[in-house]
């Protein structure tokens, strides 16, 4: 059996969005995943690596949109 995974940490992804790279709400709400992280990585913050397929699969099933 596989272990539940972490929920996504949106705190953190909004707190460094606006309070450390001081983007608007609007500005970090139309950023892709991989912009925030590229964003975080000019900063020369440190990233996770990449998601797998695998991974994003499980997030999508788990939250779908709409």
């Amino acid at each position: 059996m596989r272990s539940p995974a972490a929920p996504f940490p949106w705190n953190e992804a909004i707190g460094i969005g606006l309070g450390v790279l001081r983007l608007s709400p609007d500005a970090f709400w139309t950023m892709t995943p991989r912009e925030l992280a590229l964003a975080l990585q000019a900063r020369g913050l440190g990233v996770a690596a990449p998601l797998t397929r695998a991974t994003l699969d499980d997030l999508i099933r788990r939250h779908p949109d709409g």
